[in-house]
């Protein structure tokens, strides 16, 4: 029988085939060090390239929490409040630089950024205010940055899909943009201790963060206002009549201000752990 005839069951004679697996085994070495690659090309434009950019700001004092540490520090579970919030930036998968605004002088939380950030997250120290704070983030942005979103860290558990939501919407025209929530109370406005108004509940919103803009704008508005009852930064956009679009929030996006808040956090915290564990 000659090398390279078949016989009646097909099996064939001829050059030495290659080990089962190693085909397979090559292409599936390829495709990661493909993958890793254009992760690590991704990451050098997104650093030298930003269209998009995320100001943290994470410089509150948390004297309402009353533990005795700037909030920031404050732990949810096995991670500090900033630690959890950066995660939800990062896990956004927003090719966004990042600006981390801290407490002056705070190297624990800048060591928490060291140790989960990467090449596109910096870090800025804040002000007395939180406007203050927000300019002194904006500041440090580089020039090819077109929209920015500003997050709060107190709101360290905002899913990933807000973050994607509101850029989404920035990029589809809105120059502001501000994920909210319904409210389930009944809202009243209060004069010298008597209701004075009962807004309809349908058309409130609970505002939350991140909030985006363009880097135009929002420097613009932060050059030209400055009131300090002004709570964020949409109220600084609406004072200057720009409208500020809407789109919807998530109630995991609640602000870490009270004790209660905080028990509040660890119970979504250790629930998803345990879920986590099930589906392993």
């Amino acid at each position: 029988m000659n090398a390279g005839t078949a016989t009646p069951f097909n099996i064939r004679f001829g050059p030495k085939e290659p080990r089962i697996g190693s085909d397979l085994w090559s292409s599936e070495h390829t495709s990661i060090r493909s993958a890793r690659l254009v992760n690590y090309w991704r990451i050098v434009w997104l650093v030298v390239n930003p269209k998009q950019a995320i100001v943290l700001v994470a410089a509150g004092s948390g004297s309402r929490l009353g533990m005795g540490v700037p909030k920031a520090q404050v732990r949810i579970g096995d991670a500090t409040i900033l630690e959890h919030a950066l995660r939800a930036c990062l896990a956004s998968r927003i090719d966004a630089h990042v600006c981390v605004v801290l407490p002056p002088g705070d190297d624990t939380l800048r060591a928490v950024v060291d140790h989960s950030g990467g090449p596109s997250v910096t870090v800025v120290e804040g002000g007395v205010t939180r406007q203050a704070s927000v300019r002194a983030g904006l500041s440090t942005l580089p020039s090819t940055v077109r929209y920015v979103l500003v997050h709060d860290a107190a709101r360290a558990l905002t899913p990933p899909e807000v973050f994607r939501r509101v850029l989404q919407t920035l990029m589809d025209g809105a120059e502001a943009v501000t994920p909210g929530v319904a409210v389930a109370d009944t809202i009243k406005s209060v004069s010298d201790g008597c209701v004075a108004a009962t807004p309809a509940r349908a058309g409130l919103r609970a505002i939350q963060t991140p909030q985006g803009f363009t880097l135009e704008l929002l420097r613009r508005v932060h050059s030209e206002t400055s009131d300090a009852d002004i709570t964020d930064d949409a109220m600084l956009v609406e004072s200057l009549g720009v409208p500020v679009r809407v789109v919807e929030g998530h109630p995991e996006a609640f602000k870490v201000t009270t004790p209660l808040d905080l028990m509040l956090a660890e119970a979504l915290v250790r629930r998803a752990r345990e879920h986590a564990g099930e589906q392993q």
